[in-house]
């Protein structure tokens, strides 16, 4: 048993050894060139202040969202991330929620392959000229969401959720109100 221990720790030994010159060999390399900072040499300028990263979230302004979900009442801001959300207070049937997700990366193909998978009921509408999908929930007639191809590449959507059981109007109208704003600013 001995014997063989120590053949084992010699072949792992020997195994560490090798991963290890080899390792050291591909980081020895020296690349041509020189670093210069983002922009720099190209003529070109790079925003490297980030201010203009959320900027989709205010592709619609609070008043448009407010018009659309069918009131004037008061929108707030509540997160603004990977998606923006509002929280609308006032909204028809008590306060309301709406989201707006873009994906730069993305195909109306892959959302409707999702919806299915969840259990969602989807319908292929138009927008603007282009195809949309409208999405519900099953048995939940208090929300909606509308997506459709982004103007350049992507996909955006709208979701529009009123209090659950309030008298509202159709939140897949609003939805699709708002992804008609959005598709018409994008131009």
């Amino acid at each position: 048993m001995t014997l063989r221990r120590g053949c084992t720790r010699g072949i792992f030994a020997a195994v560490a050894l090798l991963a290890l010159v080899f390792g050291a060999a591909g980081c020895g390399r020296t690349v041509g060139g020189s670093a210069y900072p983002a922009g720099s040499g190209t003529g070109d300028t790079v925003n490297t202040n980030f201010d203009k990263l959320l900027r989709e979230c205010e592709v619609v302004t609070s008043e448009d969202i407010a018009k659309a979900v069918g009131t004037d009442s008061f929108v707030q801001p509540s997160f603004y991330g990977a998606v923006c959300m509002w929280d609308l207070q006032g909204a028809p049937g008590g306060n309301a929620m709406v989201t707006l997700n873009w994906y730069e990366i993305g195909a109306l193909n892959n959302e409707k392959a999702n919806n299915d998978k969840l259990g969602y009921i989807t319908n292929n509408i138009t927008v603007e000229g282009r195809r949309a999908l409208e999405t519900r929930r099953p048995n939940d007639p208090d929300s909606c969401g509308v997506s459709a191809g982004a103007a350049d590449q992507g996909v955006i959507g709208f979701w529009v959720n009123y209090r659950p059981g309030s008298s509202h109007p159709d939140p897949c109208g609003a939805a699709k109100k708002l992804v008609e704003l959005t598709l018409n600013l994008a131009r």
